[in-house]
């Protein structure tokens, strides 16, 4: 179960899924989200980037996890990737009055750039005051071309209240253009393999201590394990919120 001393800290998975492999962890009676959402505090629905999700679906979730857990959810390809950020107001619009049923649980939206969509000053610009416009939410940014990695793009983000990704792999360093953020969204791949090798535990050492740090600071703190492919996520997520549990036990 859920600490009550680390519920600020959001870990979890890209997607709910529960193999056999780790069942034991989870309690047994209800749905894979309901099961999920009792031991770990957030997760990232990466499903709404493939495939739009219908407010049902999204009231559905909604009501079957607790009252302190935070969902994250993926803004669609058709956005990112295939309008690129331009003219995508109508889809947009559609994507915000379906993810919203998630109501107050909603605690982030993801927007991942693929990795030849360079910085347009005019049109980020553009794209995330109508984000924001939208919906009163947190929004972070994944961009993935060097141009965005530019004091200009950091300055643009930042003054529309949209955090860097601190993502692993990493494009490019952080370290000078997002010590500003309010939000801390790490989002783990998986290294040496993208998306299916497993973190070692004293990598996992390092990112509860930058988390604990980061939460002092003020915070708001995520972390996402992608590294789903393998099924490394959970017990890389399981094992970090353990790590995080230990050490507020102690602070008592």
């Amino acid at each position: 179960m859920q600490n009550q001393s680390t519920s600020s800290f959001m870990v979890g998975c890209a997607g709910w899924s529960l193999s056999s492999a780790v069942a034991a962890h989870f309690p047994e009676e209800g749905s894979h989200l309901e099961r999920y959402a009792r031991v770990l505090p957030a997760v990232e629905i990466n499903t709404s980037f493939y495939r739009p999700h219908r407010p049902v679906t999204y009231a559905r979730w909604r009501d079957s996890v607790p009252e302190d857990f935070r969902f994250s959810a993926k803004v669609p390809k058709a956005i990112t990737h295939e309008a690129r950020l331009q003219d995508a107001g109508e889809l947009l619009a559609r994507f915000v009055g379906e993810v919203r049923h998630l109501e107050h649980k909603l605690g982030c939206l993801l927007v991942q750039l693929p990795p030849s969509l360079r910085f347009d000053p005019q049109v980020a610009r553009q794209f995330f005051q109508n984000m924001k416009r939208l919906i009163d939410v947190d929004i972070v940014c994944e961009p993935r071309h060097p141009t965005w990695f530019t004091p200009a793009a950091a300055d643009l983000l930042h003054g529309r209240n949209v955090s860097y990704v601190v993502a692993d792999p990493a494009v490019m360093p952080l370290e000078n253009i997002a010590a500003e953020s309010g939000v801390v969204y790490l989002r783990l791949h998986g290294s040496p393999e993208m998306y299916h090798s497993s973190y070692p535990e004293s990598y996992l050492d390092e990112v509860a201590a930058r988390m604990r740090g980061d939460a002092g600071a003020g915070r708001k703190v995520w972390c996402i394990f992608d590294n789903t492919a393998s099924g490394a996520a959970v017990p890389n997520a399981l094992s970090l919120l353990g790590r995080l549990n230990q050490a507020a036990a102690y602070s008592r």
